[in-house]
């Protein structure tokens, strides 16, 4: 993959309000940093205020302790940060400190955790790939492993703990990683590149860009953005080798991004960058086949926006799309059982070019990375009306392209 694609990868907005977030509010190195709270710890739903400006909540909905957020950067842009953003965030006010850097991870633009909340994992979206483990009681790297490819832009865990699954973006392939019982992760054991079918209108070649396992845990599934295809793949738990089994096409020219799963695993929701739209999805758990369903408006109207990724809350009532062109969440409720989603309105991010966008364990705070100005903004999520507020000022993070909230 040469340089142009990288350069599509993260766009010119990395370079664009850089000094805002030059530095990561006074953090310090790693060594330095308090270690985070146990991310085992729950955080309990309570009520809160419906608004779309800044406003201080008046009742939290968690515990008053501080919560760990981890930070995704690019550390090889100017203006970029030095390795994974360190924070924690306060569950009732939604207030952001940040408490240092784990250096030492280029470009760690995706990051993921394990199950069993001790190992952080993270892309390294460079032309040689990899992926690098971080032990969280003590923040120490465990190594990284390549993946074979350019440009992984998205990584996540098998629910049994035991396969780290990523997405090469530049050069559309996905691949498996073993996890050891020190979360460590051991040589790829498949690389399966999308061939087939043909690359998508003003594509040269498959771009993958998301790599999860269905809610059920039978199939993993790939998002294609160049071939316009979600492939299907049963995974080999013994051996970590990858079986095709199906593939579902959007519409040419859609460049699906980023699907995510309505809670009890029969419907998905499909953000498609190029074409501007979102699609609700039947899933069949039993032949780990999709049906895209019709294109929905992302709210934002005609011309560029490049909408990212979708988040469902928790209870299943309403979800949210990050338009980054429009700089702007756009609403949706959730009917029929998943099986629909209703356009409610956009609500702006208080930033520039949303990359990412991340709820808390209990659903209380939206949490958006802004690539463009170095910010991430929070919102209270109302949980009747699903509403959101933004906590107030955005927190400066060098070009935050992704925010994990634990």
């Amino acid at each position: 993959m040469g340089s142009g694609e990288l350069s599509r990868r993260r766009f010119v907005g990395t370079l664009a309000g850089s000094a805002v977030g030059a530095t990561l509010a006074t953090a310090t190195a790693c060594d330095d940093a308090p270690a985070p709270a146990d991310p085992a710890d729950a955080t309990a739903p309570g009520a809160s205020t419906p608004a779309t400006r800044p406003g201080t909540p008046t009742e939290s909905r968690g515990p008053s302790g501080p919560r760990p957020l981890y930070l995704g950067t690019y550390t090889s842009v100017e203006g970029g940060g030095t390795g994974i953003g360190l924070a924690t965030y306060d569950p009732g006010s939604g207030r952001v400190t940040g408490t240092g850097t784990i250096k030492g991870v280029g470009d760690p633009s995706y990051l993921a955790l394990h199950p069993n909340g001790r190992t952080l994992y993270a892309v390294d979206e460079r032309e040689d790939g990899a992926v690098t483990a971080v032990r969280l009681s003590d923040r120490r790297i465990l190594g990284s492993r390549g993946t074979g490819g350019a440009a992984p832009c998205h990584l996540s865990v098998h629910p049994g703990g035991r396969w780290l699954l990523s997405a090469n973006y530049g050069t559309g392939s996905v691949v498996v990683h073993p996890i050891d019982d020190s979360g460590a992760l051991g040589e790829r054991t498949d690389l399966v590149t999308h061939s087939a079918p043909p690359p998508g209108p003003g594509q040269e070649g498959p771009h993958a860009h998301q790599f999860l396992t269905s809610p059920d845990g039978g199939h993993v599934l790939a998002v294609d953005l160049g071939t316009d295809t979600v492939h299907s793949y049963r995974l080999d738990e013994k051996r970590g080798t990858l079986e095709a089994v199906a593939r579902a096409r959007t519409k040419p020219g859609a460049g699906p991004r980023h699907l995510t799963f309505y809670p009890g695993g029969r419907y998905a929701y499909l953000a498609n960058e190029v074409g501007n739209t979102v699609a609700v999805c039947a899933y069949d758990p039993d032949s780990g086949r999709l049906t895209i369903g019709d294109e929905q408006s992302t709210g934002t109207g005609s011309g560029t926006n490049y909408p990212a990724q979708l988040v469902v809350t928790p209870n299943g009532r309403f979800a949210y799309l990050a338009n980054r062109g429009h700089n702007s969440l756009a609403r949706y409720a959730v009917e029929s059982d998943g099986a629909r989603l209703r356009l409610l309105g956009t609500v702006p991010v208080s930033g520039d070019f949303p990359r990412q966008i991340a709820l808390s364990p209990d659903g209380a705070l939206l949490f958006a990375a802004n690539q463009r100005s170095s910010t991430v903004s929070v919102f209270r999520v109302d949980e009747a009306s699903g509403e959101l507020r933004l906590t107030g000022e955005p927190f400066a993070s060098p070009v935050a392209v992704c925010a994990l909230p634990l």
